[in-house]
């Protein structure tokens, strides 16, 4: 009698076990669907994400952070922040982790880099399967509809976030933009004026910069192993589409030492402006910026500015009172002015940085604009 009183006993103990880790499970699993639902509802309120991608920097990192603070409060519920490093570097880990107000997301490839050509430098291939892992992430895992990539080397202007709130609706209505930008690659201090002045063009700036996650999803398949700026530069993957860039720099990169080894730093990146005239984005009209409306603009005041040719055309544009165009036959013509005047000499594909239909516009000392343009730019612009 007693051992059957045991057996049932010992019975009720192991269906009560079963109960409770069948009970527990579905309370696990119920806990993961809520929290997966809650996740999609409240990126679903996020306008974007902010990533800032780092690696070994803390000294840079905490620069960064302390930038994006400093104007994130009022649009907190908009904007919501990431870190993302690159390995395990201790104090950059431990740098990222003493911000509550950002997410912390690790990335450990403990795969062999190989590049593709001899002499490459390993950093890039890592820089791009990086930045690859933590867009999926953002996108693919957490369903984020827009990711703002920032660097760890970079400071935003005062209307950093107004202004990537208001042009980010251009990108819902004009399938001929691609990404935005808060860079301008010929942003130095004598060459911009205007801090609301937005612009296209056919050269990807990157150095802070959106998109969307239907452009994500085209671009992930394709994503390169290495150079992943200059590949989204490539007309191949751009395909005819542009990017808006402002006049005035909404971020600065103060990074001198990094994988480019502070490349162009002195002479292009710290004479770099940022904006310190806060713009009302939300009542600014942006238009025309749509892409009929902006060439035929630009079609205007490039055809309007005052011809110029020969030698010494700083010179004489400097004498001149208004706008001034002058013609560049091929690249070597191109990067000839564009070393008198200082600005970017740099192609990719075609494409002179900052450029849009083969136009270079930047100020010169005042309002006046300088228009760098080839010989098919004005038929380019009058296409419709």
């Amino acid at each position: 009698m007693a051992s059957k009183l045991v057996s049932l006993l010992c019975d009720a103990r192991v269906l009560l076990l079963a109960g409770v880790i069948t009970f527990v499970i579905v309370q696990v699993r119920l806990y993961s669907a809520q929290s997966e639902y809650a996740d999609r509802i409240a990126a679903a309120d996020i306008y974007a994400a902010v990533v800032i991608i780092a690696c070994n920097r803390p000294d840079y990192l905490e620069r960064t952070v302390k930038s994006v603070l400093q104007y994130h409060t009022p649009v907190a519920s908009k904007f919501q922040l990431f870190i993302s490093q690159d390995g395990s570097h201790a104090e950059v880990r431990s740098k990222a982790l003493s911000y509550p107000q950002f997410h912390y997301m690790q990335h450990l490839d403990l795969e062999p880099v190989k590049t593709q050509r001899p002499g490459e430098m390993i950093a890039y291939y890592k820089i791009a399967n990086h930045y690859k892992w933590a867009l999926s992430h953002l996108f693919d895992e957490r369903k984020l509809k827009r990711v703002i990539i920032l660097e760890d080397d970079m400071e935003i202007a005062p209307d950093f976030f107004e202004y990537f709130e208001a042009t980010g609706k251009l990108l819902e209505t004009d399938r001929s933009l691609m990404a935005i930008s808060s860079w301008n690659d010929n942003g130095q201090r004598q060459f911009v004026q205007d801090p609301e002045a937005l612009y296209r063009s056919d050269f990807f700036p990157g150095l802070g910069w959106m998109l969307t996650r239907d452009l994500w999803q085209e671009l992930s398949p394709k994503w390169p192993k290495a150079y992943w700026d200059d590949w989204l530069r490539l007309n191949e993957t751009r395909k005819g589409r542009q990017f808006i860039r402002p006049e005035i720099c909404r971020n600065y990169n103060f990074g001198e030492h990094g994988s480019s080894m502070g490349q162009f730093f002195r002479q292009y990146l710290e004479p770099i402006k940022l904006n310190d005239v806060p713009v009302k984005w939300r009542s600014v009209d942006l238009s025309y910026l749509e892409e009929k409306k902006y060439n035929s603009h630009l079609h205007d005041l490039v055809s309007k500015a005052v011809p110029l040719s020969g030698a010494d055309v700083v010179t004489k544009a400097y004498d001149i009172d208004g706008d001034v165009r002058i013609e560049y036959a091929n690249q070597a013509t191109f990067e000839r002015l564009a070393r008198q005047f200082g600005i970017f000499e740099e192609w990719k594909d075609g494409v002179p940085r900052t450029a849009y239909k083969g136009v270079v516009m930047f100020r010169w000392q005042t309002m006046r604009r300088i228009f760098l343009v080839n010989g098919t730019s004005l038929a380019q612009l009058s296409e419709n």
